[in-house]
């Protein structure tokens, strides 16, 4: 669905439709990112639209609009829970006027680099904002206000010069044009600096007050065969998504644990969404796979899950 020039231009839309998130950030950075793409013509081809805009909050999809259904959607339970139903109807026609922007202005830059109708052409805007964790306050850290055409950089707003910034001949014109306008970037910096980072507090509060009523663990079993012994393999077990960090996760063989030392543990490591995870393998004789299954217990389920390593679930 992405080809490798795809990649280049929609890289942020097609790593989220491949894997399903985007690459996860540095522990104690948060984000608030938009992200719009539009194109210059239809593709046929699933999930990529003429328009589209999601948000992504420390990197996971929190809101999606797209060209064919027209709407702004919540993409997390808490942000249907917490939002009310007027902040989508706003955000819906903001999306719609967007939409109308970038159609317009994607067929004026393809004018001004002598590009034709047959070819598709992408124009992208990402704006958005990063803070770092200080106890119970955050700091910003960086702003991020920046436009590409075709996958390359065509112009950018500097956040502590406020002004604009364009790479490339063609973006000189919408440069001079916005620069000068000085309420409009006075406006773009404010925006990146407060309101973006109160929008990013906020949201990480609804999250964050859903994670702690608890979360429980996802769980997965996985088996890979050893290239130099065939006749072992090496069983892992993973449970991700839960909170609180404390969980019980063990290999057991015959419902018996298997000693801590016998076994290859990664630790309890948060996700970017404030979960956590945690993974578990061991290497055992290929012909005793049947023997073992991963056993999770965690205070938000009243069970534990335990999960056979033939498939079978319990």
């Amino acid at each position: 669905m992405c080809t490798s020039v795809m990649m280049k231009i929609f890289t942020p839309l097609c790593v989220f439709l491949l894997y399903g998130t985007l690459p996860s950030i540095q522990a104690e950075r948060h984000s608030l990112y938009y992200i719009y793409t539009g194109l210059s013509k239809p593709v046929d081809l699933p999930g990529i639209y003429e328009f589209t805009a999601m948000g992504l909050l420390d990197d996971t999809q929190i809101d999606y609009y797209n060209s064919k259904d027209k709407r702004k959607i919540p993409k997390q339970q808490w942000m249907k829970e917490k939002i009310q139903e007027d902040y989508w109807e706003k955000g819906t026609q903001s999306r719609k006027s967007k939409e109308q922007w970038f159609n317009m202005n994607v067929h004026i830059l393809m004018s001004r680099m002598n590009h034709n109708n047959s070819d598709l052409h992408v124009l992208q805007w990402r704006v958005g904002c990063e803070v770092g964790q200080q106890g119970d306050g955050v700091k910003f850290l960086k702003g991020i206000y920046e436009f590409s055409y075709d996958g390359e950089d065509f112009l950018s707003f500097d956040i502590k010069e406020t002004q604009w910034v364009a790479p490339v001949d063609e973006a000189l014109p919408t440069k001079r044009k916005w620069d000068n306008i000085p309420i409009i970037n006075q406006y773009i910096k404010g925006y990146l600096e407060k309101e973006c980072v109160d929008w990013l507090n906020k949201y990480r509060g609804y999250r964050d007050e859903e994670l702690r009523n608890g979360s429980p663990p996802d769980v997965h079993v996985f088996e890979q065969k050893n290239m130099n012994d065939k006749s072992k393999l090496k069983l892992t077990c993973l449970a991700t998504g839960f909170y609180p960090k404390d969980v019980i996760l063990t290999i057991r063989k015959y419902r018996t644990s298997l000693p801590e030392d016998k076994i290859e543990s990664s630790g309890i490591r948060p996700n970017h969404d404030g979960s956590f995870q945690m993974r578990k393998s061991v290497e055992i004789k290929g012909k005793e796979k049947d023997e073992y299954d991963c056993f999770v217990s965690h205070k938000s389920i009243k069970e534990p899950i335990i999960v056979k390593f033939d498939g079978d679930h319990m």
